[in-house]
């Protein structure tokens, strides 16, 4: 079958979706249009700013589209004016309604980043890091009603390093995520992609992120307090409480083994800050006094004293 250009419409808004919308403007498919949420306030200062993906889009003449519902009429004439092929969701950040999955002539497809059917959902990264996985990856599937639950397209693999952050992982993610995706539409356009359905029985759900996630309950493991940091890490933020204020623990290593009540402070000297978990020693690295910057463990407790023998705990 002779190979042939699709006018794609692309669906994202984060840095995740970045790499994908260059690779796919690098390719000999044209993207001729995209759709990104609203612009919003961010940071301390609450500035409006603009998605990456706007701007991107915006930079390289391309339309682009922010409704602040998918069932605005406006946005489905404006979407069906685009007259696209196929559309292209990463980390769309909206579920996506028939009327939309509908638009483009070969329906839409996904760059999910995770080994489907494992870790459906908003925070598939966070979740599989949590949970101490070794493993993870991006899956390209298409996009169903059901969420995540399309047939798979293309996977690939990529290790989770035990001290990397959800940040780390999601960057490496993002790149993979990438080149898999042009590579299926390259095989789509050609007719040689299989389409392998999912093991519903074998799907687990990764679930959004809240603040109160961050919360470290010093009763579990040492590797499960660290991954636990490593896996919130650049939002929310795992955190602790010490005479009621609030810390937030940003990198920790696993240290040796202590049978002192959990959350028990081990000791606060140096470059040292040992706390006891349920088992084991968790090696706090860098924190941060809510409200202030992130401080290396020396720095801080050059101006916080902290009582070894005192306790850490997940509440006020």
């Amino acid at each position: 079958m002779i190979a042939r250009a699709f006018r794609i419409v692309f669906f994202g808004t984060p840095a995740f979706a970045m790499p994908s919308l260059d690779a796919l403007l690098r390719s000999k498919h044209p993207v001729v249009g995209i759709v990104t949420q609203r612009d919003r306030p961010r940071g301390r200062g609450q500035r409006t700013s603009e998605p990456p993906v706007k701007i991107r889009g915006l930079s390289a003449g391309i339309p682009v589209l922010q409704p602040d519902r998918l069932k605005d009429e406006w946005f489905l004439d404006s979407l069906a004016r685009l007259d696209s092929d196929l559309g292209v969701v990463a980390a769309n950040g909206k579920l996506l309604i028939d009327r939309v999955l509908g638009k483009p002539r070969l329906g839409l497809i996904n760059v999910h980043a995770s080994l489907l059917p494992r870790y459906r959902g908003a925070a598939p990264i966070h979740r599989a890091v949590i949970n101490g996985e070794h493993e993870t990856g991006v899956t390209i599937m298409r996009v169903v009603k059901a969420l995540d639950a399309g047939p798979m397209l293309k996977v690939v693999k990529r290790p989770i390093d035990p001290d990397e952050t959800s940040e780390d992982v999601e960057r490496g993610l993002a790149i993979l995520g990438a080149d898999a995706l042009v590579q299926a539409i390259d095989e789509m356009s050609v007719g040689t992609l299989d389409e392998t359905p999912q093991d519903d029985a074998a799907a687990t759900y990764a679930a959004r992120l809240t603040k109160e996630d961050g919360a470290i309950d010093w009763s579990r493991s040492a590797p499960a307090i660290h991954n636990l940091v490593r896996g919130l890490h650049p939002w929310p933020h795992a955190f602790t409480f010490y005479r009621g204020r609030r810390l937030i623990v940003l990198r920790t290593m696993v240290g040796d083994t202590s049978d002192a009540v959990p959350g028990t402070i081990l000791e606060a000297q140096g470059d040292r800050l040992h706390v006891s978990a349920g088992g084991g020693v968790v090696a706090i690295r860098e924190i941060q006094v809510e409200g202030k910057r992130p401080m290396s463990v020396r720095e801080f407790l050059a101006g916080h004293a902290l009582a070894a023998g005192e306790r850490l705990t997940d509440r006020p």
